[in-house]
């Protein structure tokens, strides 16, 4: 993480370039990932409507294989219960099949009683987390008044801290503060949401403090932790007989240079 100090030697980093020859097949590959093909087989046609039912009670129009390939596409496209059932309706539709649509409603009383896959998009590996935290202005009643006539009060806002899966994107952990809180303060709770193991943890130079480095060698010792040091940092007492993760850092700093 380079500091704004080193802007004025950035230009002095080649940049990467990629050269592509074969366009015709890196063409088609971008394109192919925009296809999409769904298709229904006899078996799922003929298996579309639920079965006779032989002891008392109501007769369900649809079978479990008709709900759970409505509730499956509903999970991989993150959609609503309407526009699910407007989703289905269109490919048989456009399938030309003479086949019922479940309605909404059907498909939330029917979820209840079956499993449904649900995309993961959770690392499979150890995490790599990256945190932060972000201003969240409070707003009450009224507001358009205050938009409208302007107000000397000063609104209150409070702090979002945020563990990021960085492979996924996911948000893993939250913790909302008041604004005076510390951002390092934060790292054990945020830690105690992160179920699996942890590979890194990332930051930025607010999270520079021996207490962070403690809490994530005591939880995950395999873990590196990458948090620039600030720019007075000092090693330990103890850096020739046992250095740290900061110590090492602060040397590879003395030794390459901090943007090194």
């Amino acid at each position: 993480m380079p500091f704004k100090a080193n802007a004025a030697r950035w230009h002095q980093i080649p940049k990467q370039r990629y050269r592509v020859t074969n366009w015709a097949e890196y063409d088609a590959a971008l394109r192919q990932r925009g296809s999409l093909t769904v298709w229904f087989s006899d078996e799922a046609i003929a298996a579309w409507r639920a079965e006779p039912r032989t002891t008392r009670g109501g007769q369900p129009h649809y079978s479990a294989l008709a709900i759970q390939t409505a509730l499956t596409l509903r999970a991989v496209f993150r959609l609503a219960l309407r526009q699910t059932e407007g989703l289905i309706g269109s490919i048989l539709q456009l399938l030309g099949l003479d086949l019922e649509v479940p309605d909404h409603s059907t498909l939330s009383r029917r979820a209840e009683a079956l499993e449904t896959p649900k995309p993961s998009s959770i690392s499979r590996g150890p995490v790599h987390l990256l945190v932060d935290s972000t201003g969240l202005r409070l707003y009450g009643p009224g507001e358009w008044l205050v938009e409208k006539h302007g107000t000397r009060r000063r609104r209150a806002w409070r702090k979002l801290h945020i563990g990021v899966d960085a492979d996924t994107g996911q948000i893993l952990a939250t913790e909302l503060t008041t604004s005076d809180v510390d951002d390092g303060s934060q790292i054990e709770l945020l830690l105690d949401q992160i179920t699996g193991p942890l590979a890194s943890l990332t930051g930025d130079g607010a999270y520079d403090q021996a207490g962070i480095y403690d809490a994530i060698a005591k939880r995950h010792p395999e873990a590196d932790v990458i948090v620039p040091p600030r720019s007075t940092a000092v090693l330990s007492e103890g850096v020739k007989t046992a250095p740290t993760q900061r110590d090492r850092h602060l040397q590879s700093i003395g030794e390459h240079g901090r943007l090194g």
